[in-house]
């Protein structure tokens, strides 16, 4: 990453040619459902399933500046220096650098959080990050984004168990302890983008992708920590074609001092086909091998580099050792504020097992509906999303934490694994700076026992399944889980989504072993990028 960053470097001090083009809109857009909706408007093409977004794309649709333009709120003062201090805290970038064909810009990034676990004797809990954000451009074809935060935090009790059992804070860095209770983590991500014609766009960067319309993807989320990734995106009419090569790690399997944690790749296709202004439909297939085979030196299979081949024949070619799944993403506007979604993920089927009903093991599945809504009952700025998700036992998992789906001790779909249903629903309104939000989350899950895999962490062998068939969704220990989350924000600067946010969440999460609650009353404020997910 360091070498990353000194080249990025490197590019800026000999060349002197940059202009604001190619930067990709951040994962994370709270703030934003003006262009959520202006995008899955039935009067434009654009292809929404694909995240992050290109801002060249999108301002092809409508400007991001001017959608960032109406927040702008206007200095009363007369004195010069006065007005760009304003600015440069409720308006624009920390620091700007704009010559000709060369732009960047430099702002701080943060979190600084202060909470209360009212249900547990109001155990006070922090986060504080601090961190720096660098984009720029050069040229019109060539941008680049680097981005470094270092972190200490103390969190609630369920997440506290969570991440001292994967070592990782979810989505962010491997852990330090602090102060007997704290963790201390750092990481970085950073991309360079270079779109050589109108039809075609490189990527090459360490960060996370997301596939899907809706909160969650059960095909790739952005819920895991970052990855290396090589992305080549192909726009021909209404078709938008992905490849995407990927290196993960692996943090289960003993590794040498020297070499690091053990590595896997993962290659995918996605192909986005708007049928019309309405209907998109989409195909998705995704591989994922270890780098190191019995002889210690596959490394990255060349089988896979192919952009336009099917993956499952190549697998099967190969003698299958390899995890193969494929998927589809399905959105269709209604009328003219609504956007009725889906996702369907195949990672192991037979049709016969499946007709059978028989409860087989190897029936690995996940399916995704739900409803986007805008200016709901014509309210202005009145935006509601529900969604079910649906994974089997055993889906994502794979013979070996070496080629199953996930990442740094992470799933690279949803949080909760497998063997799960979940329903999540949003309510959110806006007026002018202000934002208030309502999240409600129901699941249930069948959680592993000491001993025996029921299918639901994606890390353990399926190997291990217990029994052949009579497998259901839920096996194992029924757990329900209930999360509510209301918080009022206050958008202090657009150009970093920084905000001040009081909220309370309260989370209940009950089985035939233990039932647990936390309320957690907290404060912050934040430059809101990344979408962390605390919610299962």
């Amino acid at each position: 990453m360091k070498l990353k960053i000194i080249i990025g470097l490197n590019f800026i001090i000999l060349s002197g040619q940059l202009f604001s083009q190619q930067l990709n809109y951040p994962l994370a857009n709270p703030f934003f459902n003006d262009l959520e909706q202006t995008l899955y408007s039935p009067d434009v093409y654009f292809h929404t399933s694909v995240k992050p977004w290109l801002i060249p794309e999108i301002n092809k649709i409508t400007n991001i500046d001017s959608l960032k333009n109406q927040f702008s709120i206007k200095s009363s003062y007369h004195h010069k220096f006065c007005n760009s201090v304003w600015d440069k805290i409720f308006n624009e970038n920390l620091i700007i650098l704009n010559k000709q064909d060369f732009k960047m810009t430099i702002d701080p990034v943060m979190n600084f959080e202060f909470g209360k676990d009212i249900s547990i004797n109001n155990d006070s809990k922090y986060i504080n990050t601090r961190g720096v954000l660098a984009e720029g451009s050069i040229g019109k074809d060539f941008s680049f984004s680097s981005t470094f935060y270092e972190n200490q935090s103390t969190f609630i009790h369920y997440l506290d168990s969570n991440i001292r059992n994967t070592t990782v804070v979810p989505g962010q860095g491997q852990i330090k302890e602090f102060k007997g209770s704290g963790f201390d983590y750092a990481w970085a991500s950073a991309y360079i983008s270079y779109t050589p014609s109108k039809h075609f766009n490189i990527q090459f960067g360490h960060g996370k992708n997301f596939i899907g319309d809706g909160y969650r993807s059960l095909l790739l989320s952005d819920n895991a920590f970052n990855y290396p990734y090589l992305k080549i995106t192909t726009n021909i009419w209404r078709f938008k074609y992905i490849n995407l090569y990927a290196q993960f790690q692996d943090l289960k399997t003993p590794h040498s001092y020297y070499l690091g944690y053990d590595k896997k790749y993962g290659t995918f296709h996605y192909l986005s086909y708007t049928i019309n202004k309405r209907l998109d439909v989409s195909l998705f297939e995704a591989i994922i091998w270890k780098a190191a085979d019995s002889t210690g030196n596959r490394g990255f299979d060349i089988n896979y580099l192919n952009p336009v081949i099917f993956y499952r024949p190549v697998e099967f070619s190969l003698g299958s050792p390899d995890n193969a799944m494929l998927g589809l993403n399905v959105s269709y506007k209604i009328r003219h504020h609504n956007v009725a979604y889906g996702q369907l993920l195949l990672d192991e089927f037979q049709i016969h097992e499946v007709m059978s009903g028989n409860g087989w093991w190897g029936n690995k599945q996940a399916f995704q509906l739900g409803l986007k809504s805008f200016d709901l009952f014509d309210i202005k700025n009145l935006y509601f999303q529900t969604e079910f998700n649906y994974a089997r036992p055993y889906t994502y998992s794979h013979f070996s934490s070496l080629t199953n789906y996930g990442h740094y001790n992470q799933p690279l779909a949803h949080p909760l694994g497998a063997n799960f249903q979940e329903s999540i629903s949003f309510l959110k309104y806006n007026y002018k700076r202000f934002f208030a939000e309502l999240k409600f989350n129901y699941a249930v899950y069948g959680a592993d026992s000491a001993g025996t895999d029921y299918g639901k962490d994606i890390f353990i062998s399926y190997d291990k399944h217990p029994n052949e068939y009579g497998n259901f969704t839920g096996q194992g220990i029924k757990t329900t889980l209930i999360y509510k989350d209301f918080r009022i924000s206050y958008l202090v600067n657009p150009a970093t989504n920084l905000n001040i946010s009081i909220g309370v969440s309260d989370r209940t999460e009950n089985s035939t072993l233990s039932d647990k609650h936390s309320t957690f009353i907290y404060f912050g404020i934040r430059t809101s990028l990344n979408n962390f997910y605390y919610d299962f």
